[in-house]
């Protein structure tokens, strides 16, 4: 038997659900693109450095990116992402520990950007309503923040690759998996709610 969230309209992300008027609607969107892009900010904030283990920091910004990302869908995740992505480079301080600007972690900023696409696309396709799928739309995102990410942090840096990809990407999959764990709960679960309230 299908859950309540599954049989809601597939193309539909849990922004999409947001009350709004045709001529409020742009309001309703530019309110969480501007929202998205400080809570991105703000949780780059949450940061534990260990530079004995990599130059890149623990954070919470991924989680927050691909929670966005499934939440918002493609356009307005991207959108979010580019505010955060440009205001960083314009000089707002709030990439990870307040930076801001060219930093050597910039690539991963710039693969926040391709996850918001790739993420808000699978949502769009109900990939966010489940437990299972929910993990491996946020494997695809964490991927592509990666696969921008690492190639940035050794070029930026002189690290060699191999060296960029264990401590860029490596050293981080136990905290992965736990964000990974925390969004298969958080997103189905906000479905789950939805369809308590419709009903």
């Amino acid at each position: 038997m299908a859950t309540p969230a599954a049989t809601m309209q597939p193309n539909f992300v849990l922004a999409d659900l947001i009350p709004g008027a045709r001529t409020a609607a742009w309001v309703r969107d530019a309110a969480l693109i501007l929202g998205g892009a400080i809570a991105t900010g703000a949780s780059a904030q949450v940061a534990i450095a260990i530079p004995a283990i990599s130059p890149v920091p623990f954070v919470l910004t991924t989680l927050t990116v691909l929670l966005v990302s499934a939440a918002y869908g493609p356009a307005r995740a991207a959108a979010s992402m580019g505010v955060y992505l440009v205001a960083g480079m314009a000089g707002v301080p709030w990439f990870t520990e307040g930076a801001h600007g060219a930093v050597p972690t910039l690539g991963y900023v710039l693969g926040f950007v391709l996850a918001a696409v790739v993420v808000g696309k699978l949502a769009r396709r109900g990939a966010d309503r489940t437990a299972g799928r929910t993990v491996l739309a946020m494997i695809a995102g964490s991927a592509c923040i990666y696969a921008v990410g690492v190639p940035y942090l050794a070029l930026s840096t002189g690290m060699p690759w191999q060296a960029a990809l264990v401590s860029g990407a490596g050293v981080f999959v136990v905290t992965d998996l736990i964000k990974l764990a925390i969004a298969a709960i958080a997103l189905p679960g906000a479905w789950a709610l939805v369809g308590k309230f419709r009903r």
